[in-house]
């Protein structure tokens, strides 16, 4: 007869889990689970979700709007500047001699995105830019990054109101500062012959959209005849919250410097 090795089963150890509740009141805990929910319940469980998407939609245009259109149209202003940098002769690095007679002719440049000049606003930091391109178009220009020419107005350095339009909070934020600024403060047109060198006047103020007679020739009288050679930007306000008015910065042609000559004293630092 075979032996056969055999493995003994330990008795099962009492179980330690407590005893399961009576049947019947197993079944009315079932019967609790499977109530449906109200449907009340359900709609303000969906409205939340929608909010909660809503917001998050939100938030990420937002940041769209303030920091990647930024880079994007970093980007692009960069490249125009220095495009135009290229193209233009070369000022001799020294501080070119103010003149005060007439600055030269400015060709009248009428192609929508047209390169007319280079803006600088040594208050705003000494590596600020933007090109200047013709006509004050959202898309086509200032979702650009670039300052806008009203086409209808005067040309850089010309008699009258060379008018701009630029964004204040995307797109670049060019104007992003404009609170800043204080009568005095420099704003320096750079063209292929000159460096027209305006100062601001008045303090810059706020205006309804609709009052468009901030670019006339002369600023708030349509019938008068311009003398003076004025610029204008406008630009949103209030730059948070819903932008339902412009911000208004005046300037007045101080002097020019022939680029030739060298550049402005009010930019030679910036320079070195």
């Amino acid at each position: 007869m075979e032996i056969h090795d055999t493995i003994a089963i330990p008795p099962r150890p009492p179980s330690n889990l407590p005893p399961l509740p009576p049947e019947d009141l197993r079944s009315g805990y079932a019967e609790k689970k499977n109530q449906k929910v109200p449907v009340w319940a359900q709609v303000v469980g969906i409205i939340g979700e929608l909010f909660i998407t809503a917001g998050i939609l939100i938030g990420a245009y937002i940041a769209w709007q303030l920091w990647i259109s930024g880079w994007e149209t970093d980007s692009i202003n960069n490249n125009a500047v220095a495009s135009a940098s290229q193209e233009w002769q070369q000022s001799p690095q020294k501080i070119g001699t103010p003149r005060y007679d007439d600055p030269p002719e400015f060709e009248h440049i009428t192609q929508l995105g047209a390169t007319l000049g280079i803006i600088h606003i040594p208050a705003f930091g000494s590596e600020w830019e933007y090109a200047i391109w013709q006509g004050a178009n959202k898309e086509a220009i200032l979702d650009k990054g670039a300052f806008g020419h009203y086409k209808d107005t005067a040309y850089p350095g010309e008699i009258g109101n060379f008018a701009m339009a630029a964004h204040r909070n995307t797109y670049g934020a060019p104007m992003h500062y404009v609170e800043n600024l204080k009568v005095g403060d420099d704003i320096i047109i750079e063209t292929k012959d000159a460096y027209l060198v305006y100062k601001i006047e008045p303090q810059p103020y706020v205006v309804k959209p609709t009052q468009g007679e901030v670019i006339w020739p002369v600023p708030g009288n349509q019938n008068a005849e311009p003398t003076e050679r004025l610029l204008t930007i406008t630009t949103c306000h209030p730059y948070i919250g819903i932008q339902i008015e412009r911000m208004i910065t005046h300037a007045k042609l101080d002097h020019w410097v022939d680029r030739n000559d060298g550049i402005p004293e009010e930019m030679f630092n910036k320079n070195q």
